[in-house]
């Protein structure tokens, strides 16, 4: 059975320095998504939201590993768009009025109609009631400024702040969502080693 590795195929949405921000074009990606708004540390609607992005991504690499193709895959990370009405209110120590996004990047041979088929399989078998708020799309983020975070998510500040910073100095505006990529799987990671990429889309002022 062949193994596919989607973060060594799509090495440049899956790899940031640490030491400096760098800029990265993004193409175009297909996406399983749900939104809301509310902070993440306390909304309940986010962590259903995640149960059941993962629900589906696995039950969809199942049905590709037993079926014609056999081919074999691991689930990409999950990853959130955070933003709010007015940008320059945008907070990361007050989460209570952040508007998310939260994805799980699907590889390219997934298709709508089956991503349809496989969240009518998984609605009977799990009976997640958000379900229907699932949606399946394609974005392309262009030109980005993205940097490496090491540690938890509420030290955050000064790594976004080095981001933009570095986006002001090169001559860049913002030119999209606040986009975060959790390489880490939060339950299994001390908080200290948690890797996340904080991603940017730009445009020259």
């Amino acid at each position: 059975m062949k193994k596919l590795d989607l973060k060594k195929e799509y090495k440049e949405y899956f790899t940031a320095s640490q030491k400096k921000p760098c800029l990265v074009t993004i193409q175009t990606a297909n996406y399983l998504c749900m939104s809301g708004k509310g902070d993440p540390n306390t909304s309940t609607a986010y962590q259903h939201a995640i149960e059941a992005l993962f629900s589906v991504s696995y039950a969809l690499k199942f049905v590709i590993k037993k079926g014609p193709k056999a081919l074999d895959y691991g689930v990409l990370p999950l990853e959130g768009l955070w933003w709010v009405d007015n940008m320059a209110e945008f907070d990361i120590n007050n989460k209570s009025n952040w508007q998310w996004k939260a994805m799980i990047m699907q590889p390219e041979f997934i298709l709508q109609e089956l991503v349809s088929e496989v969240i009518d399989q998984v609605q009977k078998k799990k009976g997640l009631s958000n379900l229907d708020q699932l949606n399946y799309a394609s974005t392309t983020e262009g030109l980005c400024a993205q940097i490496l975070h090491l540690g938890p998510f509420s030290d955050e500040g000064p790594t976004i702040e080095c981001l933009h910073q570095f986006m002001n100095d090169n001559g860049y505006d913002f030119n999209g969502q606040h986009h975060e990529i959790y390489l880490s799987d939060v339950r299994r990671c001390a908080p200290e080693k948690l890797k996340t990429i904080i991603r940017q889309p730009v445009k020259k002022k």
